[in-house]
């Protein structure tokens, strides 16, 4: 049975959405909507979660797109204000592991950036993410979920080897690679069902 657990942040921990941001600096929704769709796109963003460089693209994106350079700044620049809002449920899991002694390891795909955010100033607004031992940011090391080697940088991190952890995400891709490498898994859907399928593999959540 494993006896480490490697949490996903976006989606699992975190509610990380643009719109938390663009709803105060775009107050039209359908224009915010707009602007998130063909501006400051998925596809644009996921490139620094793989390593970018957020401000040259930042740089690109605004000579792309004249009349929305300040709304692009704010993009990276204000990218905490994304991740303001945590899901209860998933921080209390996450206390009730670190009380009992499980060994806790964070694994996102995110810009560099947040290697230094998640390492410090993340635990004035979410104090539950300081109780990790460890933290793998995509953009900071160079590759990404579902590839191998982020996975064996977190098992490397820890000094666990695969089969002594479980992997949750939201994605199912990244479930699938933790999985391939010898990691349990298990695909987040609901914090109840998380907890559930934890107790099932003997933490005592």
């Amino acid at each position: 049975m494993p006896s480490v657990v490697v949490f996903d942040m976006g989606g699992v921990l975190l509610d990380w959405n643009p719109r938390h941001l663009y709803r105060k600096l775009i107050p039209d929704a359908a224009e915010m909507e707009h602007f998130l769709a063909t501006v400051t796109t998925s596809q644009w963003h996921q490139v620094q979660d793989h390593g970018g460089d957020p401000m040259e693209s930042t740089r690109r994106l605004q000579a792309e797109n004249p009349g929305h350079e300040t709304l692009i700044a704010a993009f990276y620049d204000r990218f905490d204000e994304m991740c303001d809002h945590a899901f209860p449920e998933m921080a209390d899991l996450v206390e009730r592991l670190h009380r009992v002694g499980t060994p806790l390891y964070l694994l996102s795909n995110a810009p560099g950036f947040l290697d230094a955010w998640l390492r410090g100033p993340a635990h004035d607004r979410h104090p539950f993410l300081g109780r990790f031992r460890d933290y793998v940011v995509s953009g900071a090391v160079g590759c990404s979920k579902p590839q191998p080697e982020i996975y064996d940088l977190v098992c490397r991190a820890g000094r666990f080897q695969p089969a002594d952890a479980v992997f949750i995400d939201d994605v199912l891709t990244n479930v699938e690679g933790a999985r391939a490498f010898g990691m349990s898994a298990i695909h987040h859907r609901s914090a109840a069902d998380t907890a559930r399928a934890l107790r099932a593999m003997a933490f005592p959540v």
